[in-house]
């Protein structure tokens, strides 16, 4: 029977790749491990838990905050459930690293039984920051250490990105241990599978209006092939789904919004995601180019968020590039068609 290694294991193994490295990192690791064990926990009893539903997220975020607070790993906290920087107590020791994390990503979903999860970002707090802000937390995703979410689904898993690459880890509950059993994942360069939220088609850019239609055509249209449409309505989720079969996943930017902003936080959501992605080989993009580049202005910002399979992304690129013009008008689709381009397009 095969033995796989503990999460402790694999960043323990991790670090010592490293000269010189202090396990200050790796603490910090097993500290973030601990805090989506015990939130999977909280979740796993769904209405046993002595939690009542709207709270639930409320009851994440702290779990979160006390299980990292502690550990002297640490220079701040943000919190997507939160206003402002949580800074460490002064009863507790200061490290070197800023976690920024979503503490219960699709926490609505929990209500009727579907998937939820967390996500968390660790970035190099600034030399010499004795107390660090808001504008401390501000560097582009590309300046992540490492990034990752936990999946509280039929079973939990815990998915790592390192510099190294990504890797899932499967929490056993007989032993209460989050176990390697996804090493070294690869998202397919190519896929037949797209997410989105088609209530907001008609306020899609065009380059994305131009992508799904051509995507609905099928083989009667120019992709030649079959897609299919999933849409979770979980980050986490539509994530999970396209890391491990491939396809794209496409929240762009509202132009009902005045400053043309999608619903995901650049911080929180976004940048660790996006970093995540790009490690198991695919590309994370704002559309009109790299996400991991944008410099964050605000804590809060909000982001247009498109990712998955490399060469997908790629074309919705090359989509935006091109003036954002579509000259393509799908034939299951004529003037009273849902993804129908608006006249001045």
């Amino acid at each position: 029977m095969r033995q796989e290694k503990t999460i402790t294991e694999f960043i323990i193994g991790e670090q010592r790749k490293l000269p010189g490295a202090s396990g200050g990192f790796t603490a910090l690791l097993n500290d973030i491990r601990l805090a989506c064990k015990r939130i999977a926990y909280m979740v796993g009893k769904g209405a046993l838990a002595d939690v009542p539903a709207g709270e639930l997220r409320a009851v994440a975020n702290d779990t979160f905050v006390r299980t990292n607070e502690w550990g002297g790993h640490l220079a701040a906290m943000a919190s997507e459930a939160e206003q402002g920087v949580h800074g460490i107590p002064p009863v507790h020791p200061r490290g070197r690293y800023l976690l920024a994390f979503d503490p219960l990503c699709g926490a609505p979903s929990l209500a009727v039984n579907a998937v939820a999860g967390s996500i968390f970002s660790v970035l190099r707090a600034p030399e010499g920051a004795a107390e660090p802000g808001e504008r401390d937390f501000l560097q582009p995703g590309a300046a992540q250490v490492c990034a990752g979410y936990a999946i509280y689904g039929p079973t939990t898993m815990l998915v790592l990105a390192l510099e190294s690459g990504v890797n899932g880890f499967t929490l056993d509950r007989e032993i209460g241990e989050f176990m390697l059993t996804h090493p070294e994942m690869r998202i397919p360069e190519e896929s037949s599978e797209f997410a989105v939220d088609t209530a907001n088609a008609a306020h899609w850019p065009p380059a994305v209006k131009r992508y799904v239609d051509e995507c609905l055509a099928g083989r009667a249209g120019p992709r030649g092939r079959d897609f299919y449409m999933r849409w979770a309505a979980s980050l986490v989720a539509d994530t999970h789904r396209i890391l491990m079969q491939g396809g794209v996943f496409l929240h762009p930017y509202d132009e009902r919004k005045a400053d043309g902003a999608a619903g995901h936080h650049l911080l929180f959501e976004a940048n660790p995601i996006g970093y995540l992605i790009e490690r198991a080989g695919g590309r994370a993009s704002v559309g009109a180019g790299p996400l991991l580049d944008a410099v964050p202005v605000a804590l809060k910002q909000r982001a247009s968020l498109i990712f998955g399979s490399r060469r997908e992304v790629e074309r919705l690129e090359q989509y935006y590039r091109d003036r954002n013009q579509r000259d393509f008008d799908a034939p299951l689709f004529g003037t009273r068609g849902l993804f129908r381009a608006s006249a001045e397009l």
